[in-house]
């Protein structure tokens, strides 16, 4: 189990037994991945890890950042997965790279550039009502709290929320059909 930069993952590309599951949202993957790349939702990946300990090929997890993908791998690790791979830095480092992307052409905001507009908004709208009732600077306060123990923490108990808002609503992962693909030897 490791991370692996954009290079790294072009080499292990050329191996047609190497699988990549995109962990973001199905509205976040729509909008554009990786060519070849599986999508299942982190919330749907940890309610299945057992069937994914089963897939016997190497596994690159993506997400947008890194964050999910690191959640994933160790759920999939705790259950015994060993050749796992994260690419580091996510969908953000293989668009930095010009790396090749497949898209619907609906274009969505990341979830958790969806998370900081909306804490961002709160923030400014709490500290503007606190001129005219001073206990709102305290919901200020608290975002920016919660700002930092999303940081410390390495995680957005939010994103789950705004996954499930309209806006971020693609096809539902079919689970049967991407373990199928997966478990499929290549050719």
């Amino acid at each position: 189990m490791d991370t692996i930069d954009v290079a790294t993952f072009r080499q292990l590309q050329k191996d047609p037994m190497v699988r990549v599951l995109d962990v973001r949202s199905g509205g976040e993957f729509e909008s554009a991945h990786i060519p070849g790349s599986y999508n299942v939702p982190l919330d749907t990946l940890v309610e299945h890890v057992g069937e994914f300990v089963l897939v016997e090929d190497p596994v690159v997890l993506v997400c947008q950042s890194g964050s999910r993908a690191s959640q994933a791998r160790e759920r999939l690790a705790a259950e015994g997965k060993s050749t796992l791979h994260i690419l580091d830095g996510g969908m953000n480092a293989w668009i930095a790279a010009q790396g090749e992307l497949t898209s619907s052409g609906k274009q969505r905001w990341a979830l958790d550039r969806q998370v900081r507009l909306g804490a961002g908004t709160v923030a400014i709208t709490s500290v503007l009502a606190s001129r005219f009732f001073p206990p709102a600077k305290w919901i200020a306060a608290g975002v920016g709290a919660g700002l930092f123990y999303m940081a410390v923490t390495d995680t957005c108990p939010v994103s789950p929320l705004v996954s499930k808002l309209p806006y971020n609503q693609a096809a539902p992962c079919d689970i049967d059909a991407v373990l199928d693909a997966l478990n499929t030897k290549a050719a």
